[in-house]
């Protein structure tokens, strides 16, 4: 009966014991060290790292809550099982994110885009962004596994092949996601550079519509004799036509130029 505690190293107890250790495939005398990190999406996005030790004849999950290894029986069939239902979850819950960017593009393309949309942008990047970087790493290890296990006897290639499949499904998704994600960030900034535009239009033809205003209000507030309009009854009434004139003949001005441009 092995006593896999005494087996392992004492430095691969540390990796196995951390829950952010990076994949790694370890290969030893007497037996190889499988730690495969994946991504889990839930409420929020977690990752985990689900260690194996694989002996000649046997391998075993490290249970870390435990502290402990159990033994699973066989050699490649049940490390297999365990991957393959964490990878199909992780396939699944993918798919919330894709929808939340296509929604995302919906809201873009009618124009009814929210304040939370940054903060919306910047999450589901950040997320996708580390789900890439995790599944490179789980591919190249996996890819690392079925090269050094392909001979060996018992060992099911298709079934690993179907997990690095999966994996590179996901990872080709997430790395599309991400493009889209950029795309959209272009297409939001191109939309809010257009209202600001606007905005500052709209201030300049403002500006320039009370500027001769101000100056006419500016002349005639001078604290000066001998001013028009100054001596008659109908001063202000004659201020306000010339006030009036004036703005028709602004407002003219702004029309020809903006046909003209």
């Amino acid at each position: 009966m092995i006593n896999i505690h005494e087996l392992v190293d004492n430095l691969h107890l540390k990796d196995l014991r951390n829950e952010t250790h990076p994949s790694i495939f370890d290969e030893n005398e007497q037996y190889d060290m499988l730690i495969i990190r994946l991504p889990i999406i839930r409420q929020e996005l977690e990752v985990t790292s689900i260690g194996f030790i694989i002996t000649a004849d046997n391998s075993y999950l490290y249970e870390r809550e435990k502290d402990n290894f159990k033994e699973l029986g066989n050699r490649f069939e049940a490390p297999y099982k365990i991957l393959d239902e964490i990878i199909d979850q992780l396939l699944k819950s993918f798919e919330r994110y894709l929808n939340l960017i296509l929604d995302m593009e919906e809201m873009l393309y009618v124009k009814k885009t929210t304040n939370s949309f940054m903060k919306q942008w910047l999450e589901l990047k950040h997320n996708i962004t580390r789900i890439e970087r995790e599944l490179m790493n789980s591919s190249s290890t996996m890819d690392r596994v079925i090269e050094y296990y392909e001979k060996s006897d018992g060992f099911p290639i298709n079934h690993y092949m179907d997990l690095h499949e999966h994996i590179e499904r996901t990872l080709k998704s997430a790395t599309l996601q991400l493009s889209k994600l950029d795309y959209l960030y272009k297409f939001f900034s191109a939309q809010e550079n257009e209202k600001m535009n606007r905005s500052i239009y709209t201030l300049t033809i403002i500006s320039a519509l009370f500027l001769p205003l101000n100056l006419v209000v500016g002349f005639f507030g001078m604290n000066t004799s001998d001013l028009p309009f100054a001596d008659g009854t109908s001063g202000t009434k004659d201020v306000a036509i010339l006030m009036l004139c004036i703005s028709i003949i602004t407002i003219v001005i702004i029309n020809f130029v903006k046909k003209k441009a």
